[in-house]
């Protein structure tokens, strides 16, 4: 189901269930295609967060490094939030938030030229994400968590927040 950010996805897997417990796709090239979403896949990353509060946020790759990302959490809950800084967007500066969690295995696409950080519910939570394109250090950025600018509501004060992403800037559009 499209978000209200044009091309960000909220994807819930379509679960066959019997006695032993459920079979559900996760990925489908041709499904993925059928969408207009980007089926490459060239770099699988996961993150575990031992507390909960724990943010980690808001992160991009600048052009020419831009990824899509499709985010899901196996183990606990995040409240997961992208942001479109597409300048030529209609939802330019925009954001939007889905609970992932390994209970009800949503996943969301975050398409190029957006922002994604989310904050962990629960102690020991793992986010599993398949990239695009690969990392690439130097056009790494990020915008912090609390910018005025993005307005983010998050469910809760963070607790644990690195370095890096406490020395963000503010995102100036």
């Amino acid at each position: 189901m499209e978000t209200v950010l044009p091309g960000a996805f909220v994807i819930d897997v379509e679960r066959v269930e019997d006695e032993r417990g459920f079979f559900a796709r996760t990925f489908d090239r041709a499904v993925f295609e059928a969408h207009g979403l980007c089926p490459d896949v060239n770099q699988c990353n996961v993150s575990f967060n031992r507390l909960g509060g724990t943010l980690r946020g808001m992160h991009y790759q600048a052009w020419p490094a831009q990824e899509d990302k499709l985010v899901r959490c196996t183990r606990g809950a995040v409240h997961d939030v992208i942001v479109d800084l597409r300048p030529d967007s209609p939802t330019y500066l925009r954001h939007t938030a889905v609970e992932l969690s390994a209970e009800n295995r949503t996943m969301v696409f975050v398409p190029k030229g957006f922002a994604h950080g989310f904050l962990t519910l629960d102690d020991d939570t793992e986010v599993a994400y398949q990239m695009s394109a690969p990392y690439s250090p130097e056009h790494a950025r990020g915008s912090r968590w609390d910018d005025p600018v993005l307005g983010i509501r998050w469910p809760a004060q963070p607790r644990v927040v690195s370095q890096r992403d406490r020395g963000h800037p503010d995102f100036r559009p």
